[in-house]
């Protein structure tokens, strides 16, 4: 089987919906090629999306929307329902939305431990930007590291849908977002906790989105890497576009 980690994708900034047709197509891709006997390890899908609250099918997630219909307006949210896991989270400029459209057979990942590589690529990126981040076992996605006196702050929100064990959604990374629009929502259904972004914490240190970007897409790419080498294969070299 030859071995290779995805292709990266840039598509830019695209409505939610776009992005979303995009994601069923590429999975369409993956699964055809499982299919015809020459599977492809897939995509990687790097997007920015326009103000955007999604809700998805979790029972009570709808309840977490705080913000009546004419704020929503004033403040140019849109609301869209979605098929991911997880509860309800916002998207819009300055955030690195990343779609992986894996076969996570190709790579011998199953749910958990595809969740815990998303992860560690996240604290990978913000540690060579000199930000400290971890886990929490309680709730997925990347929180900053802060004093036991302080409430937690997330950083990047997490949410897949596995098709025929081909991923589909993932992670959303705050760079430069626009934080005030969290507070139209509880995020990710979590009472008490903070969202935070690079720009918030690192200032003017802060890196730019095209390099968070990069330096996000090679984290993934090298875990993947050191997956397929664990299991005894030798990867090659991506291409981008």
């Amino acid at each position: 089987m030859p071995s290779a980690v995805p292709t990266i994708l840039d598509l830019g900034r695209l409505p939610y919906e776009a992005g979303y047709d995009e994601q069923i197509r590429r999975v369409d891709e993956v699964l055809a090629a499982r299919e015809s006997g020459s599977p492809i390890p897939g995509y990687l899908l790097l997007v920015e999306h326009d103000p955007i609250i999604t809700v998805s099918r979790r029972a009570g997630a709808e309840a977490h929307l705080l913000a009546s219909p004419d704020l929503l307006a004033h403040e140019g949210v849109r609301v869209a329902q979605t098929d991911r896991g997880g509860d309800i989270t916002y998207h819009g400029p300055g955030q690195i939305v990343a779609y992986p459209i894996l076969d996570l057979t190709y790579f011998g990942l199953g749910l958990h431990a595809y969740m815990r590589l998303l992860e560690e690529a996240v604290i990978r990126t913000c540690a060579a930007f000199g930000l400290a981040c971890g886990r929490d076992p309680k709730a997925t996605g990347v929180w900053v590291d802060v004093p036991e006196d302080e409430p937690p702050r997330k950083i990047c929100a997490m949410g897949v849908r596995l098709r025929k064990w081909v991923s589909m959604h993932g992670l959303a990374l705050n760079v430069a977002t626009n934080l005030d629009h969290f507070g139209l929502i509880v995020p990710c259904g979590l009472v008490g906790r903070g969202v935070t972004s690079l720009v918030r914490e690192l200032g003017d240190a802060a890196p730019s989105f095209l390099h968070v970007r990069t330096k996000l897409a090679a984290a993934l790419n090298e875990l993947l890497s050191e997956r397929l080498a664990a299991r005894g294969e030798s990867p090659a070299s991506d291409t981008a576009r």
